[in-house]
């Protein structure tokens, strides 16, 4: 998503501007091992200059697709962020300014696809968990080799190898 310093002057000098698009922000699973999937996400937003700065306003909107903490089912996760960044035409930027995290504008072309990008990679938790249906409906229940049982069949069964044991303490029971 870029501006040209030019058109927003022109635009944004008198009263806001406002916009709203897509982006494609793809490299993310790139970025984050946890981002299984994600589609473009909406951008709206406004900007106004106030002196050598330009502030924009934005509001990102989209999901993701992330693993679940406990069965790494897909769950998706809806996003909403609402981010204020700052731009400054200055040459030179005082220390209040870098500690605030106005950005130096380079060139005559503002690009905010990088600070859409980070702003989601900050929105993503540190872990989330599906709900017990799609966990259920989601996971393998057997694989080679392997099963998922019950506590409660567990309880029933005897081990194979244990089965011949099983005879003793019935011989117990018939002697007493």
């Amino acid at each position: 998503m870029k501006f040209v310093l030019a058109q927003l002057k022109k635009s944004a000098y008198k009263e806001p501007f406002v916009f709203e698009n897509t982006v494609n922000v793809q490299e993310l699973k790139t970025m984050n091992n946890d981002i299984r999937h994600i589609d473009e996400v909406i951008v709206q937003g406004t900007c106004f200059f106030q002196g050598d700065n330009i502030i924009f306003s934005l509001h990102i909107k989209g999901e993701m697709i992330l693993p679940c903490a406990r069965t790494l089912a897909d769950v998706s996760y809806p996003f909403d962020i609402q981010a204020d960044e700052v731009f400054t035409t200055a040459t030179y930027l005082t220390e209040d300014e870098v500690e605030d995290e106005v950005h130096p504008i380079e060139g005559e072309v503002l690009d905010l696809t990088p600070l859409i990008k980070e702003n989601i990679l900050l929105e993503v938790p540190y872990r989330v968990f599906s709900d017990e249906k799609t966990s259920r409906e989601n996971n393998p229940t057997a694989g080679k080799g392997w099963k998922i049982i019950s506590e409660e069949k567990n309880e029933h069964t005897i081990d194979k190898r244990f089965k011949k044991l099983e005879s003793l303490f019935n011989d117990d029971e018939k002697h007493n």
